[in-house]
């Protein structure tokens, strides 16, 4: 059947004149973006092939599996630990409602594990049967790209499989990053935290992004004691500067321990454990050491040089608004190309490709308003921008509303953890430039609010819209006093 196809940035009709490939489109990585990219592009009528890394929950240069970082060892693995270690606040809470706990509690981490290990194979197996009811056929095996329009698949048994394609897609993620200090290779990074054998009892945390912090939120969660290290004050760099300092509020009053504008030099393997030592001098023994400091591309054994297809500094490919690399048949998509590296951003990007390139309609990923969320315990969820961001971009004055209050579910148990909520808005506008909250499920309630933003929502809308009483959520409609007008080219409340 004929289809269009972009061609050199415009869309022509093929036909059967045209040189013949083995497949319209060949992905390499049958992550969250190759796999959409892949079944939405065999929908449009394209012939599609996709190949994969064996599958193992810890990956390496070659092990990986279909479904990628985030169904193997990412988002899904790491949410199941959140959602275990949530209960042990829980069933603190659970006696001033009434239940009489047996203070003899048992965890039982082997069962934990095993339950999370059958849920991502489970998943495994529905994102081949995804690919195979699309249409698509699926190797298991490295591939590499060797010319504009061909790409090798090495197979377990080291045989290599060539084939040729109209277009190629790269989609082969990221890795977790290892410092580079004396003793590194006693670290573990997120891959093996997911997959422990045991459950540490003294845990140390490099790091202060969203896996740093989730980590130290799960195992502290657990019953572990937990010393998190980071650069900066705060952690979570990147993110409103307010919401940072109540995240490490939280973290604190959870009992995990913070050493802020601290970094780790040396490990040393003891018979008491790891022994750690930082830049300030300091010393402490730990079972396992988690290196969470940041994550690089999964690019280097793909032979692009080779092809000519450019790469930036940290290894990520270089690609247009479109997703296309510098040679026209060669595209990429998710993390390996270091854009927003966000698993509905990489599926948002497979789409707007198979769009562009199958159907018929020139399509480009929209970065605004997408929102996120870090599972600390309790969570942190924003969408839009930052009052530090609003106050750069906003042509004038910014108003910034907040609301701190002890959820009515603390009231009762007595838990001394505020929930706090956070409306920016630009003064000319009254447009809602960005929200955040911190507090029990706030990525929830943000997914609705990010919807808002999507549609353009000023806060008179928010404020004639009425709320669900009682609950959390109410309060991003009832909040009407300004906490504080920020003049243009001020500086906010806080400037860490």
């Amino acid at each position: 059947m004929a289809r269009k196809m972009l061609v050199d940035g415009e869309l022509s009709q093929t036909n059967a004149e045209e040189a013949h490939y083995d497949f319209d489109l060949f992905v390499i990585g049958a992550g969250s973006g190759g796999v959409r990219a892949a079944r939405f592009s065999a929908n449009y009528g394209a012939k599609v092939g996709i190949c994969e890394l064996p599958f193992h929950p810890i990956s390496s240069e070659v092990i990986g599996g279909v479904g990628g970082t985030c169904v193997i060892r990412g988002c899904v693995p790491k949410k199941i630990l959140v959602y275990g270690a949530a209960y042990g606040g829980e069933i603190e809470d659970a006696r001033n409602y009434g239940w009489e706990v047996n203070e003899n509690l048992d965890f039982n981490w082997k069962k934990l594990l095993h339950k999370k290990t059958d849920e991502i194979i489970r998943l495994n197996g529905i994102y081949k049967r995804l690919l195979s009811n699309a249409g698509v056929k699926s190797f298991e095996g490295e591939g590499k790209i060797v010319g504009p329009n061909e790409v090798e698949v090495t197979q377990l048994d080291g045989t290599k499989l060539s084939y040729s394609a109209k277009h190629i897609l790269i989609a082969t993620g990221s890795r977790a990053h290892r410092l580079p200090i004396p003793g590194q290779e006693l670290a573990i990074t997120s891959d093996e935290a997911l997959s422990l054998e045991d459950l540490p009892k003294r845990a140390v945390v490099l790091g202060g992004g969203y896996i740093a912090v989730e980590f130290a939120s799960i195992w502290r969660g657990l019953g572990a004691t937990v010393d998190l290290f980071f650069r900066k004050e705060l952690p979570l760099r990147g993110f409103d500067d307010e919401m940072r300092a109540v995240v490490a509020r939280n973290l604190e009053g959870r009992g995990i321990n913070l050493h802020p504008r601290t970094n780790l030099t040396e490990l040393i393997k003891t018979d008491n454990g790891i022994k750690v030592v930082t830049d300030h001098g300091e010393e402490l023994i730990a079972d396992v050491v988690l290196f969470a400091t940041g994550r690089v591309p999964n690019s280097k054994r793909l032979n692009l040089e080779a092809v000519g297809v450019e790469l930036d500094k940290t290894g990520a490919v270089k690609v247009d608004e479109y997703s296309r690399t510098n040679i026209p048949s060669i595209w990429a998509v998710g993390d390996v190309t270091n854009r927003m590296n966000l698993t509905p951003v990489a599926l948002m990007e497979g789409t707007c490709f198979a769009k562009t390139v199958f159907g018929g309609e020139s399509s480009k990923p929209d970065y605004s308003n997408i929102p996120c969320a870090v599972f600390s315990i309790p969570p942190l969820s924003v969408v839009g921008l930052s009052e530090e961001q609003a106050i750069e971009k906003a042509n004038g004055d910014v108003l910034v509303f907040t609301s701190t209050f002890n959820p009515m579910k603390n009231t009762i148990s007595g838990r001394q953890e505020k929930t706090v909520m956070k409306l920016v808005v630009d003064v000319e506008t009254d447009k809602v430039l960005g929200a955040s909250m911190c507090g029990p499920d706030a990525p929830e309630i943000m997914q609705g609010i990010a919807v808002a933003l999507k549609c353009g929502a000023t806060k008179a809308q928010f404020d004639s819209t009425v709320g669900i009483h009682p609950s959390a959520a109410e309060e991003f409609v009832t909040m009407r006093s300004v906490s504080r007008r920020v003049p243009a080219g001020g500086k906010p409340k806080t400037n860490l």
